[in-house]
């Protein structure tokens, strides 16, 4: 089922690119696979996808030791969810981006984690973009400052921007938030230089994701369309 998926999701990659002039190349395909048993990832590695996403720390440190001590060189994670500052070292150790920086705080706790390991940590920028107080993320009208102080960082690499937009049964209803992602997102690009390379965005889920590809996401997080319904 997950290979299938996979090419079926890969297709409709293909066919919103050929309608935007984009390359399928140039997309991200993060698989979400939170609650979902080891056998999910492997799954989805036999059909080549090895970029996963977790919402928990813990969780994806469990899935990234196992298939390292397996043998894994390949697969790359995705830190997708709230981050609690106690745990910025061990994000900084198993995560290969982080996509949910949303404080000062927290920046300054992985900046430190990063100079005690001596590396650098690639991070995007959580938008609130639905203005929905159950979701975190800096409030749109806070992104100038925010970049701006996160140039106090030399250890962070600030990539770009992330939202988990407001869920809608039609797509379409989700265009004008992503569009309004774009729009800061190039308005983020003049503070590039240093720590800071605007290049990605990363917005879209299974419900949604042509949209968001059509307005600009270059990484997409897709669980449900590739692993199936999640277990309540």
């Amino acid at each position: 089922m997950v290979k299938a998926n996979l090419l079926h999701i890969r297709e409709r990659i293909e066919k919103v690119c050929a309608k935007t002039g984009r390359k399928p190349g140039d997309i991200l395909l993060v698989a979400v696979c939170k609650t979902f048993p080891m056998s999910a990832n492997l799954d989805a590695m036999n059909a080549a996808q090895y970029d996963f996403g977790e919402n928990k720390l813990q969780e994806l440190i469990r899935k990234r030791s196992y298939l390292y001590l397996s043998g894994d060189r390949k697969s790359k994670w995705h830190m997708i969810g709230h981050l609690q500052t106690n745990k910025a070292k061990q994000a900084v150790i198993n995560a290969d981006m982080f996509h949910c920086l949303d404080s000062i705080k927290l920046a300054e706790k992985l900046n430190e984690a990063c100079i005690q390991l001596g590396k650098d940590f690639k991070v995007l920028i959580q938008i609130n973009s639905s203005g929905e107080e159950s979701k975190s993320g800096i409030k749109p009208g806070e992104l100038n400052l925010f970049l701006k102080e996160l140039k106090h960082f030399e250890k962070l690499r600030i990539l770009g921007l992330m939202s988990i937009g407001s869920f809608n049964e039609d797509q379409e209803d989700s265009r004008a938030e992503f569009r309004f992602m774009k729009e800061l997102f190039d308005l983020a690009k003049k503070h590039n230089g240093y720590n800071i390379d605007i290049k990605n965005l990363s917005m879209g889920m299974s419900n949604d994701f042509e949209v968001a590809i059509e307005e600009g996401a270059n990484i997409i997080r897709l669980g449900t369309a590739i692993f199936g319904a999640r277990d309540k």
